[in-house]
């Protein structure tokens, strides 16, 4: 008899261990030791064309089509780069599980950074709830996660759109369909061990699809930047290299280039690339350097994604132009720019191959005034960076062209020029026609629109993501209060960009709003507004750490509206480069230095 128990005991246990885990169990689920993330894969989000039946991601029979995935350069595990985080996708055939629809199981993740980026999609509507990272060290802290739905969230901060949507019954939909990479604060410094995902609530499903802790380069500093403004055609280009002219800030030794396929629908092929000092015009001082990704000449950036390239043996002088040229060996018709670079760059002859190595500007007979891929130089060492995100003013609309004379460059002079403070690069994050809480380009497809997606949406790709970033210094909202926004929505955006940078460790310094009087849209309600934004900036209640007073340096003190004319680009709304040289020599430099002078949070 005792012995019948005992079989019976052992049966019980065997099939329940058989069971499957449900929604039902989060805390069975998160009591069990830590697992890889492919071994708790439940669900199956991908499916072949030819077999729509074989996946059912949001429970009514739809799934991703595995050949819009292809065509968009994400293959079944593939590595890619989204927000500064190397993810690795699911190494799984169309039909089989490929995600985890998160109910509080333990994921075994290593690594050390400044946040974890999850590469996510909602079913049902968006879906969200509080994970928990826990350390090597025995510490644990707390996360929120919130993923979009994958049919209805907002195309301005998707990582990848698909075209279409396959059907159990047979047959395609349009869509767009959207994943999307969402990061949460990790305690720097210290190695994860695991992290368990959040319980939902409500009949929405948060499915996760790949982890991994990102590390943003602490011990590398930001010389250059530039915000992808749009998706716009280009050429055609067919086999052809552009030399792009680009202004550093800081200098230091063994520079690596980031490039960025943002917004694309498909990858793009950089056969080669190159950096050098620049000569005069198109040419270099002595042999451009070969750059690498990741030993190889060339790489392949899937849609929506980044690469970067190994750090080279190359010295990046401090304030000095550098040409970055990039072989194209394919055809490009479309492209994610930055619009409004006010610098001549080049491009080689139509076929002309590989120019990357060519000391010469011989075959660069073309010019463009926009700065395609590129979207960073990075050096080793030095203190980090300080980013300006902004609109036209930061971006340089109305300076000397070719001049660098942007008030963040003069900021970055004045940077290098000094030792009383950490001698940060300053990146430029500026927009022409960017806007705090709206977007202007729509965030997916080939358009005419550079005015970028809003500050809200892009502030983890151009701010938290770029490398050692100490301090944001926003310098936004005119371009919101001449649409009509109101200002109370504005304020709600600024407290919301302040929010988000505080949490990653960020020193927030928020300026004031400069006038606009005289320029046709700027009517006595704008102002009204204006001075509405202004008075909670300066007044700000701890929301910001410091409030750069851009107002009070631009107005004319007779004529408050108005900018005043010594300062005043003609147009009324831009300043010229005398009042962008007094906006960067406005700045505090001690101002910009975060309480723990390392930025860790």
């Amino acid at each position: 008899m005792r012995a019948r128990r005992a079989v019976t005991a052992l049966l019980l246990l065997l099939t329940a261990a058989a069971l499957p885990t449900t929604a039902a169990g989060p805390a069975r689920a998160a009591a069990a030791a830590p697992r890889p993330l492919a071994a708790l894969f439940d669900n199956r989000a991908v499916s072949d064309d030819a077999r729509p039946d074989a996946a059912d991601f949001d429970g009514a029979g739809s799934s991703l089509s595995a050949r819009d995935l292809a065509a968009a350069g994400w293959t079944p595990g593939s590595a890619l780069t989204l927000d500064g985080a190397r993810l690795a996708l699911p190494r799984t055939a169309p039909g089989a599980p490929d995600n985890v629809v998160a109910h509080g199981q333990q994921v075994a993740l290593g690594g050390r950074g400044e946040a974890l980026t999850f590469l996510v999609a909602a079913t049902g509507g968006t879906a969200g709830g509080t994970g928990t990272v826990r350390y090597r060290d025995g510490s644990h802290s707390d996360y929120e996660l919130t993923a979009p739905d994958w049919r209805s969230g907002p195309l301005g901060t998707k990582a990848v759109a698909l075209p279409h949507l396959n059907h159990a019954t047979g047959g395609q939909s349009a869509g767009p369909a959207r994943l999307y990479a969402v990061t949460v604060p990790l305690r720097a410094g210290r190695a994860v061990r695991s992290v368990v995902l959040p319980t939902t609530s409500g009949a929405a499903a948060l499915h996760v699809f790949a982890v991994a802790a990102r590390d943003t380069g602490r011990g590398r500093t930001g010389s250059w930047a530039a915000s992808t403004a749009g998706y716009r055609a280009v050429g055609p280009w067919t086999d052809r290299t552009l030399r792009l002219v680009v202004h550093t800030g800081a200098g230091g030794p063994r520079a690596r280039i980031r490039l960025a396929n943002t917004f694309a629908a498909a990858p793009v092929e950089i056969a080669a690339a190159s950096v050098a000092v620049r000569g005069a015009g198109a040419a270099a001082q002595g042999t451009p350097v070969p750059l690498t990704f990741g030993g190889h000449t060339g790489v392949r950036v899937p849609a929506g994604a980044e690469a970067f390239s190994d750090p080279a043996g190359f010295t990046v002088p401090a304030g000095t132009d550098l040409l970055v040229s990039l072989h194209l060996p394919g055809t490009v018709t479309a492209a994610p720019v930055h619009q409004e670079a006010a610098q001549l760059s080049y491009l080689s002859a139509a076929g002309g191959g590989d120019r990357t190595a060519d000391p010469s500007g011989a075959a660069f007979p073309e010019t463009m005034t926009f700065w395609p891929f590129l979207t960073g130089v990075d050096v080793a060492g030095g203190p980090g960076s300080v980013v300006a995100l902004g609109d036209s003013i930061t971006d340089g609309v109305k300076s000397t062209a070719g001049a660098d004379r942007r008030w963040p460059d003069v900021l970055a002079r004045r940077l290098a020029a000094q030792h009383a403070v950490p001698r940060y690069g300053v990146l430029n994050q500026g927009i022409s026609a960017n806007r705090v809480v709206t977007d202007r380009y729509p965030g997916d497809g080939v358009s005419g629109d550079t005015g970028g997606v809003s500050a809200g949406h892009r502030l983890e790709r151009d701010v938290l993501a770029q490398p050692s970033a100490r301090t944001v210094l926003v310098f936004e909202g005119i371009n919101d209060l001449r649409a009509g926004t109101p200002a109370g929505d504005i304020i709600a955006g600024l407290r919301e960009l302040a929010g988000r940078a505080h949490a990653r460790g960020l020193r927030v310094l928020v300026a004031t709003v400069a006038p606009c009087a005289g320029y046709p849209d700027c009517t006595p309600d704008v102002e009204a507004r204006r001075q509405a934004v202004n008075a909670f900036v300066r007044d700000h209640g701890g929301a910001f750490d410091a409030t750069p007073d851009f107002d009070a340096v631009l107005r004319d003190p007779q004529r408050p509206e108005r900018m005043l004319p010594a300062y005043d680009s003609g147009d009324h709304l831009h300043p010229g480069d005398a009042g962008l040289r007094a906006l960067g020599e406005a700045v505090d430099l001690r101002a910009l230095v975060p309480h723990d002078p390392s930025g860790t949070p």
